[in-house]
């Protein structure tokens, strides 16, 4: 790989990771605003359809049109990059238009269906929950447009633009957010509908941030972008309906598991406040899905980003050694990135179960049953991040069309065992058949990597097995220490959460960072750079 290649990669990862911790942060101030997990639901109900919407809009069109360029541009037809951009900017508009008007005028219905079930039981009506639908589907008017200038950026082996503007785009939003709900309610003295739809509006003002941001690029860039033009071979003569079934099928796998999550996320809206209803708990129902779309999926899905964030870097050189036939190496690589997910998410989700008081506490006040949620969510973070990295690995060895069979089976397992698992176990019935789905669809990617890139999936399993000896080694005095802070301190206080957490959180990170090093496995996963930190710290293989 470049050095220019490596820095686009650090750079664009650094601002993912910088905005996905932005998207957690601002929950602790907006969830104050509200007022507690109803709201939280509210929200919820306009912005996982949203993220399903825009996902199908553009999700993989980045990608996709990134890899379409910088195939065009290593062959010198330049032109054929820029004829895709001109014409890509239509179809993204009508793209995002018809998105809009789709999502605006179904709005009423997605209402019905997510309420179906607890009409009487809470404050809100069919025409809340739609209004606040129809107030984040402006967005879409904007992202797809947005997304297609992202990936033309990075076809020219350019990540700061988009790096920045995703930046810019999570700043915008939050700031509108947090400044308009507190507004309408606090100044205005309007109603909660009104703040959350204000809320959920700001995903349209985020967009116009980040288009301004790489317009400014764009104006910036494009002379040294037209002298590409001038050296143009013009050899080859690419028909636009050749250059859009590329990217469809390049991009479609993408867009599958792009909307993974939130579908998961939107079966739990069509069913659980009638599971809750018909289990005699329709009163607690608004509040539970709060809580388990809202609070504890924000604080699960921390874990699942770092680790994927760092797994994901592996996949260019699989594909890149699957394509050369280099089995040892891809191997290998598979191997590491396996471990890798593993090392950083395990030891995320034992602390995130083990100190869940006080955790929830720190970001959104004490709340037992909450905790009580995230205990039982947290491990389903290692699941979240299989599935990920397996579908990416199944579009590096070029078997993508099984992440629909997978995320297909996945979603009918959920279907079939939500609303018997909420009646029987309320809204932790909801994270096991999440967790049931999820293991089912990596189960599928599994079996499609070892068959097809006849992978040997038994030589990640002894690393693995130390991985989790590691975990155990660490939990333990973990766990014996917040028993012992439990005797002074309490987690229903926001400073002492804070204090629970960093001590524990300390001990956990100096006893799993020995064992990593002592061991040598954090040398075979994150590279010889640890050697220096090892001697520093005087610590032997």
């Amino acid at each position: 790989m470049s050095s220019k290649l490596i820095r686009g990669t650090f750079i664009l990862t650094l601002g993912t990771i910088l905005s996905k911790v932005l998207g957690l942060l601002y929950v602790i101030p907006f969830y104050r605003i509200i007022g507690g997990n109803e709201p939280s639901a509210l929200y919820q109900f306009g912005y996982v359809p949203y993220t399903i919407f825009i996902s199908i809009a553009t999700a993989g069109v980045p990608l996709a049109v990134s890899k379409y360029i910088a195939k065009y541009n290593a062959l010198e037809e330049y032109a054929v990059g820029r004829k895709l951009f001109r014409s890509g900017i239509f179809v993204m508009l009508a793209t995002g238009i018809i998105s809009f008007l789709a999502m605006y005028g179904l709005a009423p219905q997605l209402a019905e269906l997510v309420l179906k079930g607890a009409e009487t039981k809470h404050n809100y009506t069919t025409a809340d929950v739609a209004t606040v639908i129809r107030a984040v589907s402006f967005a879409l008017l904007i992202i797809p447009v947005m997304s297609l200038i992202r990936g033309f950026f990075q076809g020219h082996q350019s990540m700061g633009p988009s790096a920045v503007s995703t930046v810019v785009e999570q700043l915008a939003r939050i700031i509108f957010l947090l400044a308009g709900t507190f507004f309408v309610l606090y100044v205005l003295k309007k109603d909660i509908v009104t703040a959350i739809s204000v809320a959920t509006f700001a995903a349209f003002i985020g967009g116009i941030a980040s288009l301004i941001v790489l317009f400014w690029y764009w104006k910036k860039r494009k002379p040294g972008l037209d002298q590409l033009l001038r050296h143009d071979r013009g050899t080859l003569a690419v028909s636009l309906p050749e250059m859009y079934k590329e990217i469809v099928v390049y991009a479609f796998p993408f867009v599958m598991v792009g909307i993974a999550n939130p579908l998961f996320q939107f079966i739990d809206q069509l069913t659980f406040n009638r599971a809750m209803a018909e289990a005699g708990r329709a009163a607690e129902a608004m509040d539970s899905l709060g809580i388990l779309n809202m609070t504890t999926h924000k604080l699960v899905i921390i874990p699942v980003s770092l680790a994927t964030a760092f797994a994901l870097t592996l996949v260019p050189l699989i594909t890149e050694s699957f394509v050369n036939d280099n089995r040892k190496q891809m191997f290998r690589q598979l191997d590491q990135t396996f471990q890798v997910l593993l090392f950083i998410t395990i030891p995320a989700a034992i602390g995130l179960a083990l100190l869940a008081d006080p955790m929830y506490t720190m970001f959104f006040g004490y709340d037992q049953y909450g905790a009580q949620v995230l205990r039982t969510y947290a491990p389903v973070a290692i699941l979240f991040a299989l599935y990920s990295v397996t579908a990416a690995i199944l579009q590096g060895i070029d078997e993508q069309r099984f992440t629909i069979l997978s995320l297909l089976t996945g979603l009918l397992v959920k279907l079939s065992f939500n609303m018997p698992f909420i009646q029987a176990y309320s809204t932790e019935g909801a994270v096991y058949a999440t967790a049931l789905g999820y293991g089912v669809a990596i189960v599928i990617n599994l079996f499609v990597i070892k068959k097809f890139a006849a992978y040997p999936i038994r030589l990640v399993y002894r690393r693995s097995l130390l991985i989790v000896i590691f975990n155990i080694v660490m939990a333990v005095p973990v766990y014996g220490l917040y028993r012992l802070l439990l005797l002074v301190l309490s987690p229903e206080s926001i400073i002492q959460s804070i204090l629970i957490i960093v001590l524990c959180a300390g001990l956990g990170a100096a006893i799993y960072g020995y064992l990593g090093l002592k061991s040598g496995l954090a040398d075979r996963l994150f590279g010889a750079r640890l050697q220096r930190l090892k001697q520093r710290l005087h610590i032997s293989s």
